[in-house]
């Protein structure tokens, strides 16, 4: 806690600006960005699985994964989304759990390049964060592998599976290890 790995998503993700240095993605010096480009950034390439929800409690569920309808250009199916994580039975009331996985389907119905995930699977159960992780490595894998998903997280499982871990301590980067034989997700014991 307090690292900054909330902090270097919003960096990445064009929510925050750094008060120095550059922050290149894809080429792009996306810390030149004037409100507009960060806008237009976050728009088309970034997609975003937060921590504590960000779903508007006055729409259902289909309304808060329809809302990426409106901002991208070739979006996933939003039922086919809310089926993938497990919710097409639910409308009305939701869990924590439910909610969770209703940013999840809105996350990847937007089909981002970028997919930035902080404690996607932190009001899961194990049984359906394991499907989670699954979705997310699906995104991963998407546009003949040309997506990315950073997910920042304090379960050290994480880095069995992944193809980088990079360890962030005291607001600086520790170490970035490539994974040289990242584990299959149904191989871990969570």
């Amino acid at each position: 806690s307090g690292a900054g790995k909330s902090t270097l998503l919003n960096l990445i993700g064009g929510m925050d600006t750094p008060t120095k240095g550059s922050i290149e993605i894809d080429g792009e010096d996306i810390s030149k960005y004037n409100e507009n480009e960060l806008s237009e950034y976050r728009a088309e390439n970034i997609g975003f699985i937060f921590q504590f929800y960000n779903i508007l409690p006055t729409l259902t569920v289909l309304e808060n994964v329809d809302i990426v309808k409106e901002i991208v250009k070739n979006p996933i199916d939003s039922k086919e989304a809310i089926k993938d994580v497990g919710l097409i039975e639910h409308i009305n009331q939701l869990s924590g759990g439910e909610q969770q996985r209703v940013s999840i389907a809105r996350a990847i119905a937007k089909n981002p390049k970028l997919l930035l995930c902080d404690e996607p699977t932190g009001a899961l159960d194990s049984k359906t964060g394991v499907e989670v992780l699954k979705l997310l490595k699906k995104q991963c894998d998407g546009n003949n592998g040309a997506n990315t998903v950073i997910i920042v997280t304090h379960n050290s499982l994480f880095a069995d599976i992944a193809d980088t871990v990079i360890r962030v301590k005291n607001g600086k980067i520790e170490s970035v290890v490539k994974n040289q034989e990242p584990k299959k997700i149904d191989e871990v014991k969570w």
